[in-house]
């Protein structure tokens, strides 16, 4: 009996209720938690700024002691950056820098550029309005208000967010634990010779560099011959200490295609075949081991089937797994600049990018092992099942910004 293709939407939702977030948390110094996810909210103990502060070089001053442009102040006292100054006294005013807090009394600044030096005062050649120039006390953020979110990516904005009230240590879950390994005889790693009928294993880098890319521990487990007994080997060996097994290759139903039965022989398979091209023999589920087991995604062994699954369903259920909140990434309405009169059944994903006049263009080869595409490309095309496109006609496209950090 021919298997179902399960739709796209339904197989991501299946994963993503599927990913167990990890539990543990770790304390890690602020400048080493870029890309670990936050667990817990950061709450402000302080306001930023925590004083009334000048946004300008210039002069600190009472609006009401400048009547007129031209007025003539007194310069009593200069204030720069990380210093305070004493009660400013009417009728003069304070030379004042970027950052440095506002003197009591004064209600405003004015720019240096609008001022002249005048002995030992200065000339005000503008009419200053109250609050002008000058940052509030917890304008940005407010002492009790959350700045940072649990489920959080910290990003190196994010660093900088929670440096700013004082956080010198961060609370993250741990690093997902990923076993990798490819599957196929005719795999030849980089470096050795090339054997007739041979070819080199490009998906152990991507697969490798996607997942250190977000953050994920990775061990390598190479190739793994095509034959069962070496597969569920292989599997066993990578349950034991792993959240994750991810693997490429072997899981349609060809005779040298051993993953799905190892999975089967050594856990259980809950999900297998999606409508989706490229990648229709993506499977999921548990490999068993004393320790508890694993979760197990297997992934079609065509290079750009195998990146384009990683990006669209591994992707987010590794960042479930994670911690993270928001994992789906977000598309824009883009002009097609192209025609595609082949509608399929599944749905399909083009690889694409945006051409000078801002409208999406394809590359010319959407084959499964063309892996330059995915070089050439800046982002995908989701194409729903059974349509045809016309140019000019809207499409929804995924920038790579989306889906590969």
């Amino acid at each position: 009996m021919k298997q179902p293709l399960r739709p796209f939407e339904d197989m991501r939702a299946a994963l993503l209720a599927a990913a167990t977030p990890l539990s543990t948390v770790e304390q890690v110094p602020t400048a080493e938690a870029l890309g670990r996810v936050l667990a817990v909210d950061q709450i402000s103990s302080l306001d930023v700024p925590p004083l009334d502060n000048s946004s300008m070089d210039g002069y600190a001053l009472r609006c009401a002691d400048v009547p007129n442009a031209g007025t003539r102040l007194v310069v009593a006292q200069r204030i720069p950056a990380g210093s305070v100054g004493h009660t400013l006294a009417p009728g003069t005013a304070a030379r004042i820098f970027t950052g440095a807090p506002i003197p009591h009394g004064a209600d405003a600044v004015v720019m240096q550029e609008l001022c002249s030096l005048d002995g030992d005062g200065v000339l005000i050649d503008h009419l200053p309005r109250p609050g002008e120039w000058i940052r509030r006390a917890g304008e940005d953020i407010a002492r009790g208000a959350v700045v940072l979110t649990a489920g959080q990516r910290l990003g190196p904005q994010m660093l900088g967010l929670a440096a700013s009230v004082g956080c010198a240590t961060l609370p993250v879950f741990r690093r997902l634990r990923v076993a990798l390994f490819s599957t196929g005889d005719e795999l030849v790693m980089p470096g050795e010779p090339l054997p007739p009928g041979a070819i080199y294993n490009s998906n152990r880098y991507v697969l490798r560099g996607l997942l250190e890319a977000l953050g994920c521990q990775v061990s390598d487990l190479g190739i793994v011959p095509d034959s069962l007994a070496a597969t569920r080997a292989a599997l066993r060996e990578a349950a034991a200490g792993n959240d994750l097994i991810l693997t490429s290759g072997g899981v349609s139903v060809g005779e040298e295609d051993h993953v799905k039965p190892a999975v089967e022989a050594e856990g259980r398979l809950d999900l297998w075949l999606v409508a989706m091209k490229p990648g229709k023999p993506v499977a999921f589920g548990r490999v068993d081991s004393p320790a508890g087991g694993a979760d197990f995604i297997g992934l079609p062994g065509n290079p750009v089937s195998s990146f384009v699954t990683f990006i669209l369903l591994v992707r987010p259920f590794v960042l479930r797994a994670m911690g993270v909140a928001d994992c789906l990434p977000r598309s824009i309405p883009l002009t097609a600049g192209f025609d595609w009169a082949k509608p399929d059944r599944r749905r399909e994903f083009l690889r694409a990018r945006i051409g000078a006049d801002g409208r999406v263009v394809l590359f010319p080869n959407q084959g499964p092992s063309v892996l330059t595409s995915t070089v050439w490309a800046d982002g995908l095309v989701n194409v729903p099942p059974g349509r045809s496109i016309a140019a000019g006609e809207q499409v929804e496209f995924i920038p790579y910004s989306e889906l590969l950090s």
